[in-house]
């Protein structure tokens, strides 16, 4: 902790916490005791089947954490699929790659899909799972002897059938051959196309495949859509990381001034998610964004690599994530770097504010997402007028694209495994619409219970899209030049929450300070979480990790 304390050091003008005091006062509310309080859990299986990163991190017992998704997984085949059509799923796990074409290695990153069904840590491996009677297979690689010297231990199929919890493990070089042996009428492997990236998933070939019935049509369908549904122990996951990621926004904005480096604060994420949680990867790149960068939605690339230095009097936009179990958070706070809010910030501010609000008060099972981002839509257009950025009728507005200038991405997306999770659109959903913004939505869906959303409405000031505007009389009838210009260099403010959608509602997931009160008041040295202005428990509201149910099996400890 010592190392980092110059973060708080660079400006003479910064006038806020220490790091060791912002850390210590964290520890305090978010300790092991207290987060093992929030987590619940028991029944934990034997040492050699959790998955675990040390006292005061969480816990997941491998077999109570992927039984019920590979249970789910398969009633949702047999359900898809006539008796004599269920036969075995196949899946490969992740490889090791170069950096380019250097003997250089990437840390590894199990397949999402692979990590999914079986949570196995090691590459090499390919997995299976019979429909029929829910019987789990690992494939493991034979290794050279040379790994013992440079990588550790060689363990053998018993090592791996304790740790995963599978019923049994065999070598890879064994894979025809003992599919051929299990007499199914067919083997179900993933063939499809990402929507997000458009990238192509292709068909398994492996040696001997020729020789067995390989089927296409089904698997991916029905893995996508248990992934969108999450379980118990896949919301208390994500619950953690959620606590933790929240918890190092709140370092952030306790240690942030004029004069620090915009990646100075991205070191601190990264510092206090792993040491304080065991998050050793964030699921996406860091976006510490000050002043007029806020308004790019991307920043923080490697042609932009989070290098400014921020000043007194920018809007900060931060936006990151933390990832464990290979399940990660998606947050973004904005705040301004010298700990108050002038009159324009808090008038774009509460606009977003009031969006976000908005969204998670409608959000429950059956309602549309679209309908979610025209919400957002309305309330900030609302604010923009109300401040004097925009004149004429809001629902005009609306129908002239308006709303796509000021926040062009889209309102949220399903997050889990992957950050932009899988399942937004396929066969049978609601298409992609081609709008201004609209477009940008990562799933046109009708929300149904277990599914975990970002809401993240945003409004932007950037020139790309807002000067073409100015002098486009469908959408320069409803702008107010001047004012607008006024803001031009401000940048940007993105609120981002995970949300999980209950029976009858929804729960954000996310615990950092909220309304410019908030804000201020933790800036100013206040620890959090605290009642806050309305006066009430943190355990009562909205922005509380309380009320999601307890998992077996997973327990921080």
């Amino acid at each position: 902790m010592q190392a980092l304390a110059h973060v708080a050091r660079i400006s003479s003008p910064c006038t806020r916490l220490p790091l060791q005091h912002v850390n210590r006062s964290l520890m305090n509310t978010s300790s092991a005791s207290q987060c093992g309080a929030a987590m619940g859990g028991s029944g934990m299986g034997p040492e050699a089947q959790c998955f675990y990163m040390g006292p005061g991190t969480l816990k997941i017992d491998r077999e109570q954490f992927h039984g019920p998704i590979r249970q789910r997984v398969c009633e949702r085949m047999r359900a898809a699929l006539p008796a004599e059509k269920q036969g075995i799923i196949l899946l490969k796990g992740g490889d090791v790659e170069s950096v380019y074409s250097t003997d250089g290695e990437q840390l590894f990153r199990q397949e999402a899909y692979f990590h999914y069904m079986f949570g196995v840590n090691e590459d090499g491996f390919w997995g299976a799972l019979d429909v029929r009677n829910g019987r789990g297979y690992l494939f493991m690689p034979r290794l050279p002897e040379s790994y013992g010297v440079w990588m550790g231990v060689i363990q053998g199929p018993q090592y791996y059938k304790a740790k995963y919890a599978v019923d049994q493990v065999c070598y890879v070089d064994d894979l025809a051959s003992v599919l051929s042996a299990a007499a199914a009428p067919c083997i179900h492997v993933l063939a499809g196309k990402n929507t997000d990236s458009g990238i192509e998933i292709p068909p398994l070939s492996f040696p001997g495949s020729d020789s067995l019935n390989i089927e296409t049509d089904t698997l991916f369908r029905e893995l996508n859509e248990a992934r969108v549904h999450k379980t118990a122990g896949e919301i208390a996951l994500m619950r953690y990381v959620n606590n933790v990621g929240s918890r190092a926004h709140v370092a952030m904005m306790q240690a942030a001034c004029p004069g620090a480096m915009e990646y100075q604060m991205e070191s601190l994420f990264r510092h206090y998610t792993y040491t304080h949680g065991g998050c050793r990867n964030q699921g996406y790149t860091c976006i510490a964004a000050s002043g007029p960068n806020g308004a790019v939605l991307h920043y923080g690339h490697g042609g932009a690599p989070n290098d400014r230095q921020m000043s007194d009097g920018d809007l900060l936009l931060f936006d990151m994530g933390c990832e464990y179990y290979r399940y990660g958070s998606d947050i973004t706070c904005s705040w301004p770097v010298n700990g108050r809010f002038t009159k324009d910030q808090a008038l774009i501010y509460t606009a977003v504010l009031d969006a976000h609000s908005s969204v998670i008060a409608a959000m429950k099972p059956g309602v549309s997402w679209p309908d979610m981002h025209t919400l957002a839509y309305r309330r900030i257009l609302s604010g923009l007028k109300m401040g004097g950025l925009l004149q004429g009728d809001v629902d005009g507005m609306i129908a002239a694209d308006i709303g796509g200038l000021f926040m062009p991405h889209g309102l949220g997306h399903l997050i889990g495994i992957d950050t932009h999770d899988v399942g937004g659109y396929g066969v049978g959903f609601p298409p992609r619409i081609q709008r201004p913004g609209y477009k940008s939505l990562r799933t046109a869906r009708v929300l149904e219970e277990g599914m975990i959303i970002t809401v993240e409405p945003g409004c932007y000031f950037n020139p790309v899209l807002l000067l073409p505007a100015l002098e486009n009389p469908q959408h320069s009838k409803y702008l107010v030049k001047d004012a607008i210009m006024r803001f031009m260099k401000m940048g940007g403010v993105r609120i981002e929450d995970n949300v999980v959608v209950t029976a009858d509602g929804s729960l954000s997931l996310t615990d950092v300070p909220r309304t410019v009160q908030e804000i201020e008041a933790v800036m100013a040295g206040k620890a959090w979480p605290f009642a806050g202005i309305q006066g009430v428990s943190v355990a009562e509201t909205q922005n509380s990790i309380a009320g999601v149910p307890d998992a077996p099996g997973v327990a921080v400890v």
